[in-house]
């Protein structure tokens, strides 16, 4: 690895001095503090980082240190939903997919050859040639999972049946958007009608809401013991 880092160096310093850059040496000792997290980080962490191996730069050099380690291919920009703008390594001739946890925000990678195979062949039956593709896939870590009580979404509740919500996942707009609607974690909720293509009604307290089956889906409950 530290080889590969060595050559993945050398090439971004070569890059920089055909397009005439200055600062090269302060542009190297960045992407070599970012070659070696190997994580998916934020602006904010690549500067903590930065600041822990001892140096000061100002965040909009750091910015666009990080923005032309994407445009020469050495990094990858990543928006995950809820999630602030995260940079990765990319490292060429390999492809992987993300776990995304809606609770904690760990991002976990990982490869499968029968998914990537399979995408190619439903892309041929529609005569589509793929060039690239993302595929993530949110839920609970293990770690969150064992915290928890069971959860389920909301659209798997019955109709007649009491839950808690416990959690909303999601970006904040969608949290705002229910809060403002009088629904939060710790609410006891009645489904009172679910049609199963349509809108979920649900009772909260004297109310009646009325909620999109999308959103729905994002609104984690755990059942109440009471129920009849």
């Amino acid at each position: 690895m530290e080889n590969l880092d060595f050559l993945e160096k050398s090439n971004f310093r070569s890059l920089l001095e055909a397009d005439g850059a200055d600062r090269i040496q302060d542009k190297l000792v960045v992407i070599d503090v970012f070659l070696n997290t190997e994580e998916h980080i934020t602006l904010e962490e690549m500067m903590r980082f930065l600041g822990e191996a001892g140096y000061d730069f100002d965040s909009g050099f750091v910015k666009h240190c990080l923005h032309r380690m994407v445009d020469l291919g050495f990094a990858q920009r990543k928006t995950f939903e809820g999630q602030p703008v995260r940079y990765e390594h990319r490292h060429l001739g390999r492809h992987h997919d993300h776990l995304v946890c809606t609770k904690c925000g760990k991002i976990a990678e990982f490869a499968n050859e029968d998914i990537e195979r399979l995408q190619v062949e439903v892309a041929a039956s529609y005569g589509f040639h793929m060039l690239q593709h993302r595929m993530e896939i949110y839920g609970l870590c293990s770690n969150c999972c064992s915290e928890r009580k069971p959860l389920i979404p909301l659209t798997m509740a019955k109709a007649g049946e009491t839950v808690l919500v416990r959690d909303v996942a999601g970006c904040k707009h969608k949290q705002g958007r229910l809060a403002s609607m009088g629904l939060r974690p710790g609410d006891r909720i009645e489904i009172i009608n679910d049609t199963g293509g349509g809108r979920v009604i649900l009772g909260l307290g004297s109310t009646r809401l009325a909620i999109g089956r999308g959103m729905a889906n994002k609104i984690m409950v755990s059942p109440v013991k009471d129920n009849p």
